[in-house]
């Protein structure tokens, strides 16, 4: 390249610390892979836009907060799917007025906040913008008027009855859609599993397990909540013979019992899934 640009091995070498040079050289190296100089400044453009556009979606997105991440309603579906074109068009779209891309997401994401805090304190616009969930399914029955409302055929409840671990309708006690599209479900009482308390047996409260080291690295805090210091954490690995560098996971409950996860474990997976 540098022979066909005409150019010094220097140049190019600045080129390649990001270094400045002169726009002789750069219109040089243009006509030698047969391009216009503007071409490269636009696809430098499109990558600064393409920066701010992700910058600008992820603020977005913590402002409208988790909800618009997670499982959708419909109204949160519209404003994701219009942000997202907004962002797409403003960066890739050179010929439109950057600014007016941004003001267009920042009205969609602020809208978005709005409709999320009103429909938490208005029962009456929850409805209106989330909806309600819809009986698919009442007392063993399947209620066809609600199914024709949400649009579902047989085949599309029997899929979602599937997902949620029933293949035999003749189980289920209530299927109910929720806001979100997604169904769930509730079995005949004579088929629900036992539970300890049906069984008047004793056991003690489930506990969370805190990570109190994460890829080789100490979870200071987490090790403190637990009420265990670095010290402790030290001396298991000790007696247990493991380096901390191996370790991928560790947790701790609170009956104090410490699992580890290692980087080099051979676990060969089974092929069986094809």
């Amino acid at each position: 390249l540098c022979t066909a640009a005409g150019i010094s091995h220097a140049s190019m070498a600045k080129l390649g610390k990001n270094e400045n040079v002169t726009t002789d050289v750069l219109v040089k190296i243009c006509t030698a892979l047969q391009c216009d100089i503007g071409d490269i400044m636009e696809l430098f453009e499109i990558f600064i836009r393409a920066i701010l556009s992700l910058f600008i979606l992820f603020i977005i997105t913590k402002i409208i907060g988790k909800k618009q991440v997670s499982e959708l309603c419909l109204f949160d579906y519209v404003i994701g799917i219009s942000i997202g074109n907004f962002a797409a068009e403003m960066t890739v779209n050179t010929e439109i007025n950057y600014m007016n891309g941004v003001v267009a997401i920042l009205v969609f994401g602020v809208l978005a906040y709005l409709i999320n805090f009103l429909t938490m304190k208005s029962i009456v616009l929850r409805r209106f913008f989330v909806g309600t969930p819809t009986m698919l399914i009442q007392n063993g029955h399947i209620v066809m008027k609600n199914l024709k409302k949400v649009k579902f055929d047989i085949n599309d409840l029997l899929e979602e009855c599937r997902n949620n671990g029933y293949f035999d309708l003749s189980e289920i006690e209530f299927g109910i859609m929720e806001a979100n599209g997604k169904l769930s479900v509730l079995s005949k009482a004579n088929l629900k599993p036992l539970t300890p308390k049906d069984m008047k047996i004793k056991v003690s409260s489930s506990t969370l397990c805190g990570n109190v080291i994460i890829d080789g690295k100490i979870m200071k805090n987490n090790l403190k909540n637990m009420n265990k210091d670095i010290e402790w954490l030290m001396k298991e690995l000790k007696i247990r013979g493991i380096d901390i560098s191996n370790v991928l996971l560790a947790t701790l409950d609170n009956s104090e019992k410490l699992c580890f996860y290692l980087k080099d474990d051979e676990i060969y997976p089974l092929e069986v899934l094809e």
